[in-house]
C-alpha cells in the first residue's frame, strides 16, 4: 500500500511542479529560472511544516499521509527540499562541518556531474 501511496503522491507532485513552474515562468520570463526557484521553495516550506508536523503525530495515518505527501508528493515536486531538510537535520545534530561538507559537495560534486553527463551525450551524438 505504501508504494501505492507514494505514487499517487508522486503523480500529482510531479503534475505540480510543471503547472507550478510554467505558470510562474509564463509571469515571470525565462532569462531566470524563476520557476524552478519557485518550486524549490515552495517544496522548502512545505518539507519543513510537513516533516515536523507529521512528526509529531504517530499512527498509521500519519504514516500514510507521510508515504503520500512526504514521500510521493514532495518528493516529486522538489528533491530540493529534501537536500534541504537533510542539512538543516544535520546542523541540529550539532555536526556543522558535515552540514557544510554536504552543501559544498552536494554543489559541486552535482554540478560536476551534470557536466560530465552533458558531455557524455555530446561525444555519443
Amino acid at each position: 500500500m505504501k508504494y501505492f501511496l507514494i505514487a499517487v503522491g508522486g503523480a500529482l507532485g510531479s503534475v505540480a511542479r510543471f503547472w507550478v513552474s510554467s505558470a510562474v515562468a509564463a509571469r515571470m520570463g525565462i532569462d531566470f529560472p524563476y520557476g524552478t526557484m519557485a518550486v524549490n521553495l515552495t517544496a522548502c516550506l512545505i518539507i519543513g511544516f510537513a516533516i515536523t508536523y507529521l512528526g509529531k503525530r504517530a499512527g498509521s495515518k500519519a504514516s500514510a499521509t507521510r508515504f503520500l505527501f512526504g514521500v510521493g508528493f514532495i518528493g516529486a515536486f522538489s528533491t530540493f527540499s529534501t537536500f534541504e531538510w537533510d542539512t538543516l537535520s544535520t546542523l541540529r545534530s550539532g555536526a556543522l562541518f558535515l552540514a557544510a561538507l554536504y552543501v559544498l559537495g552536494s554543489l559541486i560534486f552535482g554540478l560536476v556531474a551534470v557536466w560530465s553527463g552533458s558531455w557524455l551525450a555530446e561525444a555519443v551524438s
